[in-house]
């Protein structure tokens, strides 16, 4: 058996070698991947770690999820018997003022559950550069919010609409309508919870499973975001939106300088409304960006001074990602619900915004015309 350097045999060792001898010459980046993809060959051949071990999952790789823990089972099942209270109001809405969003879950390689977000591009007239669950509106009255919710991830990041056009190991459960939220713009948005199962042999992602390995998943469910729309797919744990401060990293992770969370109180149609802003680590995982065309008609990367608007927009402390809003409020919703646990910061105690949109609806926000994109 070949004998490794202490580097590789000890990753915390290789992890520390690199951020004392950081490399500031743009010739070294090749030699780096290269050294990287020499040490993944050695790693798989001898069943070691690398460096990507410490990598977050990625929604759309099978092999780095694993089954679903107890805590994150339970959640789950709470999630299916989630009933929301009636509301008759939706079926009265017209279709420009009807919304959905896909709180996509999925198992990472500990077993607990991730939440897919997306970042809205600069170049939106509306809520652009925002932190955003895959979603947008209605295209007619006949829509459900699970198949709005489904078209828009389609649209944007290219998940499958048809369930039957997911490559194994991959299936997506419906698990229930959360209650519903006024954006500013006066949509009314469902946000429709499901989950990403990668089934496996032995039961790994959730029961059933393929014989053959899942592999990473280039044509099918890689993310392919439409550079019009959406900047960049990254992820969060859900369980962290209850809490005031980072969960503990993992062995071999180092959380970025800053703030998990800040918040503050506003008047929203005069009810007191928290503004949740959350700054989500992203340092410690893959994020996903779009290819956009170039004058030359190739597919290159975003010219320089957008994607450096882009990337000040997104990252208010270097690092992280905000997400806040109404986004941040449809997450410490779904996670209250999941978990049967209350947040440790100022809330509201009620899910969604039920009073808050019939109150819109007194006052005619949803005859009002105007066709907002989301």
């Amino acid at each position: 058996m070949p004998t490794l350097a202490s580097p590789l045999a000890n990753p915390d060792a290789r992890l520390h070698h690199h951020r004392r001898h950081p490399s500031n010459n743009d010739s070294d980046s090749d030699d780096q991947e290269h050294e990287r993809e020499r040490e993944r060959e050695i790693a798989d051949l001898l069943g070691l770690p690398t460096r990507d071990s410490f990598q977050e999952s990625l929604y759309y790789d099978a092999s780095t999820m694993a089954g679903l823990n107890p805590v994150s089972l339970a959640a789950l099942n709470r999630l299916r018997a989630y009933k929301p209270p009636p509301f008759p109001l939706w079926d009265t809405l017209p279709a420009r003022k009807r919304a959905a969003v896909l709180v996509l879950l999925y198992a990472d390689r500990w077993g607990d559950l991730r939440v897919v977000i997306t970042m809205r591009a600069a170049s939106l007239r509306s809520f652009s550069g925002h932190a955003a669950l895959p979603g947008g509106k209605a295209d007619g009255v006949d829509e459900t919010p699970y198949q709005i919710a489904r078209r828009e991830a389609f649209e944007e990041i290219g998940l499958p609409m048809d369930d039957a056009r997911l490559p194994k190991p991959f299936r997506i459960e419906p698990l229930c309508l959360l209650p519903p939220s006024l954006a500013r713009n006066h949509l009314v948005v469902r946000p429709c919870a499901a989950f990403l199962h990668a089934d496996r042999p032995g039961g790994g992602g959730g029961g059933g499973g393929d014989d053959s390995p899942s592999p990473l998943v280039e044509e099918s469910l890689m993310p392919r975001l439409d550079a019009r729309e959406v900047a960049a797919v990254f992820s969060a744990p859900l369980y962290n939106f209850l809490r005031a401060e980072d969960l503990p990293p993992r062995p071999g992770v180092e959380l970025p300088p800053g703030p998990w969370y800040e918040g503050a109180w506003v008047s929203w149609k005069d009810a007191p409304w928290r503004v949740h802003k959350f700054f989500v680590p992203v340092n410690n995982q893959r994020v996903v960006r779009p290819r956009r065309a170039s004058a030359r008609g190739n597919l290159g990367e975003a010219p320089e001074e957008e994607q450096e608007q882009q990337e000040q927009q997104e990252e208010e402390h270097e690092g992280r990602f905000k997400v806040w809003g109404l986004t941040a409020r449809m997450l410490v919703d779904a996670a209250r619900i999941a978990y049967a646990e209350e947040p440790e910061m100022e809330h509201n105690e009620a899910y969604g915004d039920y009073d808050i949109i019939l109150r819109a609806g007194e006052e005619g926000a949803f005859n009002e015309a105007g066709e907002a994109k989301m």
